[in-house]
C-alpha cells in the first residue's frame, strides 16, 4: 500500500468504482491437477460466499502448515498489531493472535506527545520455516526499518528477532526449499534481498523489475516458489494484480504477466478484489485470498480458486466475468473442531484480553485490567477521544451490525467521559459525562481529522438525557455497506431490554485514505484529573 493514491495513473478512486472483466489464458494446471479442479473438486460439498470475512483486514498474507491455514493482516496504529488468522478450510476463520505484541517503534505509538495514526503495521508478510519449525512475522516501520518476530506456534507468543536498516517495503517473506530466506520489496521498482541462515541480517539485496511505465504502480509483494519457479504477486493499487516469474532463481530475470484489472467484485458497490496471496489445499488446488475495498467498513477478505496455464501462470476462475459471489467450498479434511466466531459476547473473564481486540495505539497497562469485567481507568486528561489512552476497539462486522455495552459507571469522576464510539477519522458516541456530581447520558458527534490525521473537531454534543442508578447499556449500529453514506446509529437501556434512540443519525465516512474501516471502540477519559473508572461487564456483537 502506499499513501499517494492520487499520484498514480489509475487513482485509487476511480479504481474503487472500475467493473470490467480479465483475460485468462489455456487452463492446465500445475501439478498435474485437471482443468478447473480448483473450482469443482468440492462440488459435491457446500458453497462459501464472499466475502469470506466480512471484517476489516486488508493486506492479506495467507500460508497452509500442514492442515492449518493462517493469514496475516495490516492494522495500521493499533495494538497488538499483524493479526494472525486460522482456518482449516479457507472459509471459516478466527483470531488466533497478533504477531506484534506491542508498536514499541516510538513514542507516537504511546499517544505520548505525538500520534502515529495510518503509520505502524503496513502491509507486511508471515511465513513458516520448516528447517526450526518457527513462524516468521517480516514488515518495515515508518520507511526506516525491518522488524523480524518469529514464534514456534502461530497464536505466539511472538517475540522480535531482529531489526534490519533496509526498510523492505510491501514484503513478501519466502522460505526456499532450501531454508534460505528471501524478501521480495519495494513500489514500481521490486527487489529482493536475502538474509543471512539466522534471518537476522541482510546478505544480499538486488533489484530485480522496474514496471513498465504502461502499468504504472506495482507493489504488495507476495513472494513464491512453485515448481521450481520463482513468482513475485503484485498488486496495481487498486485496481489490478500482476505476477513475476523466474525461471532462472529468485534474483530473475523476471517476466509480468497480468492476472486481473479492473475486475468486478462480490461485495456490491465495493471494489476490485486485490492485494493478497495465493496458497494451495492439502489435495493440490489453488486459492487466491484477496481483499476488496468496502468503505465505510474497511478492506473484507475474498477467496477464489485459481488455476494454471500450461507454461506456468495463475489464472482466476470467474463466475460470469467476475470475481463470484459464491464457490464450491475447498475440498479438505474435516476440521478438528470449530473456529471460534468473530461475533458473540465478552464478559471479560480473563485476565488477557481476547485477540478480537486492539487498542488505539499502545495502552498504559496500568490503567486497565480485566478479569471481572473489563476496568478501563482514566489514562488520559484531554477533551479529544483521539488522543486518549486506553481506547480499546473491535472490528465492526458486516454488512450490518451492533454493538451491545453493559457499563457500570460509579466510580466515575467529574470531567470524566466514558462511552462505545463508532472511530475512525469521523466518529461519533454515545456514553456518559460527568460533571457537578452529575451524570448525564449523551450523544455526541462532529469528532473530526484531516487528511495529515491531525484533530479538527472534539465532538459535539447533539442529544442528551438524565439517568440514575450505576448501570447503563450502550449500543451503538452501524451499517457498513459501501457504495452510499451508511448510517450509524446509538441508543441505551436502563435495563437492558428496553432501549432508547439518542440523537440523530451519524453519517459514517468513506474516504478510503485513513485505509482501517470503523471500528467499535469503548473508551474512557478524563478532561479534569484522573482517578475516575468505568468496568464494562459485556460486549456483545450481533447481527440481524
Amino acid at each position: 500500500m502506499v499513501p499517494s493514491w492520487p499520484h498514480q495513473p489509475l487513482s485509487r478512486r476511480s479504481a474503487l468504482t472500475a467493473a470490467t472483466g480479465l483475460a485468462a489464458g489455456a487452463v492446465l494446471p500445475l501439478g498435474g491437477v485437471a482443468p478447473d479442479a480448483a473450482a469443482t473438486s468440492a462440488s459435491s460439498a457446500a458453497t462459501y460466499t464472499n466475502p469470506v470475512i466480512w471484517q476489516d483486514f486488508a493486506d492479506i498474507d495467507v500460508i497452509r502448515v500442514g492442515d492449518t491455514y493462517y493469514a496475516s493482516a495490516s492494522t495500521m496504529h493499533y495494538s497488538p498489531g499483524a493479526p494472525v488468522l486460522r482456518s482449516y478450510d479457507l472459509v471459516n476463520w478466527e483470531i488466533a493472535g497478533h504477531s506484534v505484541p506491542v508498536l514499541d517503534f516510538g513514542a507516537k505509538y504511546d499517544l505520548n506527545g505525538a500520534r502515529g495514526y495510518v503509520r505502524g503495521i503496513w502491509a507486511s508478510s508471515l511465513a513458516y520455516r520448516p528447517g526450526n519449525r518457527t513462524f516468521y512475522w517480516l514488515g518495515q516501520i515508518d520507511f526506516a526499518k525491518t522488524y523480524v518476530y518469529t514464534a514456534t506456534a502461530a497464536e505466539g507468543p511472538w517475540s522480535r528477532l531482529t531489526t534490519i536498516g533496509t526498510a523492505y517495503y510491501d514484503a513478501g517473506l519466502l522460505v526456499d526449499t532450501d531454508d534460505t530466506l528471501y524478501v521480495a520489496y519495494g513500489n514500481t521498482t521490486i527487489n529482493v534481498a536475502q538474509l543471512s541462515a539466522d534471518g537476522r541480517t541482510q546478505v544480499r539485496t538486488q533489484q530485480v523489475f522496474t514496471t513498465p511505465s504502461s502499468v504504472g504502480t506495482l507493489e504488495g509483494s507476495r513472494f513464491y516458489k512453485i515448481n521450481g519457479q520463482y513468482y513475485i504477486f503484485l498488486t496495481r493499487p487498486a485496481n489490478g494484480q500482476y505476477i513475476l516469474k523466474s525461471s532462472s532463481g529468485p534474483f530473475g530475470p523476471y517476466t509480468m504477466r497480468q492476472v486481473l484489472l479492473d475486475l468486478r467484485g462480490p461485495i456490491p458497490g465495493g471494489g476490485v478484489p486485490h492485494q493478497g496471496g495465493l496458497v494451495q489445499t492439502q489435495n493440490g488446488a489453488w486459492y487466491y485470498l484477496a481483499f476488496v475495498d468496502a468503505y465505510p467498513g474497511g478492506r473484507m477478505p475474498a477467496l477464489a480458486p485459481v488455476t494454471w496455464t500450461s507454461d506456468g501462470w495463475p489464472v482466476v476462475q470467474l463466475v460470469n466475468g467476475a470475481w463470484g459471489t459464491t464457490y464450491p467450498s475447498p475440498a479438505v479434511p474435516a476440521p478438528p473442531r470449530p473456529v471460534t466466531p468473530m461475533t458473540g459476547v465478552d464478559t471479560f473473564n480473563n485476565t488477557t484480553l481476547s485477540p478480537r481486540w486492539e487498542w488505539n495505539h499502545n495502552p498504559d497497562n496500568t490503567k486497565w485490567s480485566a478479569g471481572n469485567g473489563l476496568t478501563l481507568r482514566t489514562a488520559t486528561v484531554t477533551n479529544d477521544l483521539y488522543w486518549a489512552r486506553n481506547t480499546l476497539t473491535h472490528r465492526v462486522q458486516g454488512p450490518t451490525s451492533t454493538a451491545t455495552v453493559q457499563l457500570d459507571h460509579s466510580a466515575m469522576r467529574d470531567g470524566d467521559r466514558a462511552g462505545l464510539a463508532l472511530l475512525r477519522d469521523s466518529s461519533a458516541w454515545i456514553g456518559l459525562k460527568r460533571d457537578g456530581g452529575v451524570t448525564r447520558i449523551a450523544m455526541v458527534g462532529g469528532l473530526t481529522m484531516d487528511t495529515n490525521w491531525n484533530t479538527t473537531g472534539t465532538g459535539t454534543e447533539l442529544a442528551s438525557a438524565p439517568v440514575s442508578g450505576s448501570r447503563i447499556w450502550l449500543r451503538a449500529s452501524a451499517d457498513i455497506r459501501p457504495g452510499a453514506a451508511r448510517p450509524g446509529t446509538f441508543s441505551y437501556s436502563t435495563n437492558g431490554t428496553n432501549f432508547t434512540r439518542l440523537g440523530p443519525d451519524f453519517t459514517m465516512g468513506n474516504d478510503w485514505r485513513f485505509f482501517m474501516g470503523y471500528r467499535f471502540a469503548l473508551f474512557n477519559h478524563a478532561t479534569q484529573a484522573l482517578g475516575g473508572a468505568v468496568r464494562v461487564t459485556r460486549f456483545e456483537l450481533s447481527t440481524p
